[in-house]
């Protein structure tokens, strides 16, 4: 596919954007609209968060695989065929390691990796039919760098990019693209009681590290310094490249922690790589 070629379908694309209730899907939804896209969102009650004529909204929980297969396919006749499937359905789970129950971990999984697994497998058989179409995966800056007090929610994030990164190798000759979507802070609803989940038990020995999370998320929220419409707008821009990107960090704090990783793993290869070459069999 060549620059020109993908721009001129970039011009009339059909989006499919799970959770467009609130945060970055209403604001995609919203900015795509305005451009001339046409939108297929789904939101866990089928209610449409706006009214337009290329607006069409679907009732979807992402964790059931016979809905999404069904409302997929809908999608795909309806608009004659989905350009690109965005991911964003998903939510936060505040707690440490400990903290967290095993219902608790297995739900946010649910959501945020079965979920994102479900509508990848119903939408590629007609991408590939076609030979063309994009996925975008919403992960986050904690799905490529742990802290404290997210550890679940940093697995499930993990997961998406482990997923993605094979997903991106396995469909490329397919002629689809994939775009691993990693915001840092951002000022959606994101940390808001009813997306960021704390975990109900609470261990008094975290009371100076997860506990200082817990706490934190309240009081953040409402004060990130990014700007949720030129993260659309980003994301967009990056889909609508020539060559999109495997990765799209957005945020200064996101780069940040990508690179103080990058750094620790490196120093770590250095201390250990003659170990860890060793390690093979003798000839």
């Amino acid at each position: 596919m060549t620059a020109s070629t993908k721009t001129e379908e970039a011009i009339m694309a059909n989006w499919f954007i799970t959770g467009i209730s609130r945060g970055f899907g209403r604001i995609m939804a919203e900015e795509l609209l305005a451009r001339g896209h046409t939108v297929v969102g789904t939101t866990r009650d089928g209610r449409a968060p706006t009214l337009h004529d290329r607006l069409t909204v679907f009732k979807l929980d992402v964790r059931d695989a016979d809905q999404a297969r069904a409302v997929l396919d809908e999608a795909v006749v309806t608009t004659g065929g989905i350009d690109v499937l965005v991911n964003n359905a998903g939510y936060g789970l505040v707690g440490a390691v400990e903290e967290v129950s095993a219902t608790e971990a297995e739900a946010v999984f649910a959501t945020n990796v079965i979920g994102t697994h479900n509508t990848i497998r119903a939408i590629l058989p007609s991408m590939r039919a076609r030979g063309s179409g994009h996925i975008v995966n919403f992960s986050s800056v904690g799905g490529f760098a742990g802290s404290v007090g997210f550890g679940l929610y940093n697995a499930s994030k993990f997961a998406v990019e482990g997923l993605s990164e094979a997903l991106a190798q396995e469909i490329k000759p397919f002629g689809i693209g994939v775009t691993i979507v990693e915001p840092g802070y951002f000022r959606t609803e994101f940390l808001s009681a009813d997306s960021a989940v704390k975990a109900a038990t609470a261990i008094d020995a975290y009371a100076q590290s997860a506990g200082q999370t817990r706490r934190n998320v309240s009081l953040r929220n409402g004060q990130q310094a990014g700007d949720p419409a030129k993260g659309v707008q980003a994301i967009i821009a990056a889909v609508e490249a020539p060559e999109p990107p495997l990765r799209l960090p957005l945020g200064a704090d996101c780069i940040d922690r990508m690179e103080s990783k990058i750094a620790e793993v490196q120093a770590d290869i250095a201390a250990w790589r003659d170990t860890a070459i060793a390690t093979a069999f003798d000839s």
